[in-house]
């Protein structure tokens, strides 16, 4: 009765900690849809309000540190249990990372409205923009039901959002060579761009934690990229 009961706290103590998990997704996705809206409306207070968002989920990676910290030197876990925490705090830390970008996005969004910016540009950002925020939904769904086939089908996206984002960085180049006046929004637009990037490149790493949590093996082959040709010289 004594093991039983023990074994029952520390399935809490997991659940707990997947809930906070879950919390702290929540909260990014709604970073990243908001920094997304905030650009397409070009609304000021909304970046303000993005930016100073991300205390909170600063914090709850906070507590999830604490928690396993406390999990690791009180429990003693192994196998799959200890897979279900550490991956837990790589989750954390990844999800810390997207709504990093989301804000700096925010941040960039308010200097890029003191200025014009080419319609068209705008229309490619909020399209990446798009892509991978149903990307960071459907890894969190994944999440929720430690859905390896999800997981995966995620994963391969990746090139999707190489792709769009390689195209992207080619129209803004486009842009600013045909009007330099176009230089300084541009600029703004590709570290936007690339930040949006980023986050695809971190839900799909959620992908793969997903999948190592619950079979304890990584992806049999590396995962798909798009087109690396911009970084070529001509």
């Amino acid at each position: 009765m004594v093991n039983e009961h023990l074994f029952k706290r520390f399935d809490d103590e997991l659940a707990r900690l997947d809930a906070k998990i879950s919390e702290m997704g929540g909260l990014a996705e709604a970073q990243l849809a908001r920094s997304l809206q905030a650009i397409r409306e070009r609304d000021t207070s909304l970046s303000e309000s993005v930016i100073a968002s991300d205390a909170r989920v600063d914090a709850i990676e906070t507590e999830i540190q604490d928690h396993v910290l406390q999990m690791l030197a009180l429990r003693q876990p192994m196998a799959v249990d200890l897979r279900h925490i550490l991956s837990s705090v790589k989750m954390a830390t990844t999800l810390e990372r997207i709504a990093d970008y989301a804000k700096n996005n925010a941040k960039r969004s308010i200097v890029l409205m003191q200025g014009s910016v080419p319609p068209r540009a705008m229309t490619g950002i909020d399209r990446i923009g798009r892509l991978v925020q149903g990307l960071l939904t459907d890894v969190l769904d994944a999440f929720s039901k430690n859905d390896v086939p999800a997981a995966e089908l995620v994963w391969k996206r990746d090139e999707e959002i190489d792709d769009a984002y390689n195209g992207l960085f080619r129209e803004l180049l486009t842009y600013m060579m045909e009007d330099p006046r176009t230089i300084t929004a541009g600029t703004h637009l590709m570290f936007m761009a690339k930040n949006i990037e980023r986050i695809g490149d971190h839900v799909t790493n959620i992908a793969e934690l997903i999948v190592f949590r619950v079979t304890g093996s990584p992806f049999a082959t590396d995962r798909p990229k798009g087109g690396g040709e911009i970084y070529r010289p001509a």
